[in-house]
């Protein structure tokens, strides 16, 4: 039994249902996004089983997204927590049968507090797509599984449309990387889209020499540096950086010498930054893409204010 040959299937069918569902115009994602984007409450999503797996996951997505949103499952409503819901709210009910009980026992008091509903079920006459104020056909022409039974296609495609409400509510919020970042301050994520290279450089006992300095003296200074590099300035404005890879290209040449002067062999001109406020990961880049180890930091006269080395990257988790 050949499991690759199996899993493309899978694969290939759930895409399949994807491509059909991109095709299709029986949901009005305009009129979804309008709904959540004038809710002056939260966006409570629900259902049970399968469905509610993927509901927890697309109220987990719309609330790292701008769209205050959270779970409840349809049985802790009937016992008690129905009244987390507010009369601002609005209900996205999901339920491929759109015939689930535990869900179906509490739209009768959904509507009867006139809380706007978006379903997503297979079938526009089911019960749930009656109460419902819009629908979502969810339909599939097959499962991924070989019994055509266990929800695979179904909950891919449920997933995924709850994916393009959340993106289509990101573009009517204007969000931005920053807004993303304000919703992940923690983690890698977090890192990557919120610390600024103002959180990481270093300003102090840096490796400092002055225009005229002697290689043999640049040298002690990068030692006592530790950064493998030594900032050349005139007149506090940055001219150039000494790496050890500039020494070891100067010990091959026949003429080396102690006694010249740092700038010679010195990078002139080197890559800096003038933006402090630059998130760390964008800062990385500049630094992988020249190949460089310390990426030098400058305001608008071009005088030094600090130096962000890849080691202080790597060791604040940024990637």
């Amino acid at each position: 039994m050949n499991y690759n040959e199996i899993a493309k299937e899978v694969l290939l069918t759930e895409a399949k249902e994807l491509e059909r569902a991109s095709r299709d115009n029986s949901f009005d994602m305009n009129a979804a996004v309008e709904l959540v984007y004038n809710t002056k409450g939260k966006l409570i999503v629900t259902g049970v089983g399968k469905s509610g797996l993927v509901g927890t996951k697309i109220a987990a997505t719309l609330a790292s997204t701008g769209t205050s949103s959270f779970f409840l499952h349809p049985t802790e409503a009937m016992h008690g927590d129905l009244g987390m819901i507010g009369k601002d709210d609005t209900v996205l009910a999901i339920s491929y049968s759109g015939e689930s009980e535990e869900l179906i026992q509490i739209l009768p008091h959904l509507k009867r507090f006139d809380i706007p509903m978006i379903a997503m079920a297979k079938n526009p006459n089911s019960t749930l797509a009656k109460y419902a104020d819009i629908f979502f056909d969810i339909n599939v022409t097959k499962e991924a599984c070989p019994l055509d039974t266990a929800p695979t296609s179904s909950t891919t495609l449920t997933m995924a449309m709850g994916d393009a409400l959340a993106v289509c509510l990101m573009k009517k919020r204007n969000f931005q990387k920053s807004d993303f970042a304000s919703f992940h301050p923690g983690g890698s994520l977090g890192k990557k889209l919120f610390i600024k290279v103002s959180d990481l450089i270093r300003t102090e006992e840096l490796p400092i020499v002055s225009r005229g300095t002697l290689l043999k003296d640049a040298i002690i200074k990068m030692s006592e540096g530790r950064l493998g590099n030594v900032i050349i300035t005139d007149d506090d404005k940055v001219i150039g950086v000494l790496s050890d890879g500039d020494l070891r290209r100067a010990l091959m040449n026949d003429n080396f010498s102690l006694e010249c002067k740092v700038e010679e062999i010195a990078t002139i001109n080197p890559k800096v930054l003038n933006n402090k406020d630059l998130l760390a990961s964008d800062a990385l880049k500049i630094i992988e893409d020249y190949k460089i180890q310390l990426l030098v930091v400058v305001d608008d006269s071009n005088k030094l204010v600090g130096v962000l080395h890849i080691h202080d990257l790597i060791e604040a988790g940024i990637k």
